[in-house]
């Protein structure tokens, strides 16, 4: 039971509370530290429910290929802004092996894939949004398997969700701290990325959904993932 709590309370709770109190005591200047706080913390929650054994095993090799995937379509894509399977293939994953591992999938790829695309005070935020994605794509993993339209509009929610949180690292690159009406006003201003971040993954879902799904079944049939 209190594994269960954990493994909840630590994404959704824990790794805020880190990301926040980082910037309190720190400012943009200790990121680094924050990031392997947060990468930490994400990766908790997995590994509460992991039990030994060689289907644990296996699962967690194949939670390494998903977070190297999504690593690669980001940088593969990387000449159009907004434009990523990131987001699909962590949903996916959610779906399929749970939010803790979705989660940890989301913020792992979104600090790993900034080896490439430049570290910052915002990749503690990206890993976060990315892993929320993840997170929430678990809790709703039955409804987004059953319904097209579902896992559709949870893509583009999805897009909208990673813009609403990075716009707070906006508002604090901005004023050295967080104002709402600026929140207000990055929000509006990035409605235009809002839509491309959107329809990316609704593009990326459309593609990748039936075939990754096909696969991720016969692996969880075959090795009881």
């Amino acid at each position: 039971m209190l594994k269960r709590v954990l493994s909840v309370l630590l994404p959704v709770a824990g790794v805020p509370l880190v990301l926040a109190a980082g910037y309190l005591l720190f400012g943009a200047q200790k990121y680094a530290w924050i990031c392997l706080c947060a990468a930490a913390l994400s990766c908790v929650p997995f590994f509460l429910s992991f039990e030994k054994g060689r289907a644990n095993a296996q699962r967690l090799a194949l939670l390494a290929v998903m977070t190297a995937l999504s690593v690669a379509g980001r940088v593969l894509f990387a000449a159009l802004p907004g434009f990523k399977p990131v987001t699909a293939l962590v949903v996916l994953t959610a779906m399929y092996f749970g939010p803790q591992a979705g989660f940890m999938t989301g913020a792992l790829s979104a600090l790993l894939s900034n080896f490439y695309f430049g570290q910052g005070p915002w990749t503690p935020l990206q890993m976060f949004a990315w892993g929320m994605v993840g997170f929430l794509a678990g809790l709703l993993a039955k409804p987004l398997q059953k319904s097209r339209a579902a896992l559709l509009l949870y893509g583009a929610f999805s897009g909208a969700l990673f813009s609403l949180v990075m716009d707070v690292w906006t508002v604090l690159w901005w004023d050295g701290g967080f104002r709402l009406s600026r929140y207000a006003a990055a929000a509006v201003s990035s409605a235009g990325f809002m839509a491309v971040y959107a329809v990316s993954n609704v593009v990326f879902l459309l593609v990748l959904a039936r075939p990754v799904g096909r696969v991720f079944e016969r692996l969880r049939q075959k090795y009881g993932l």
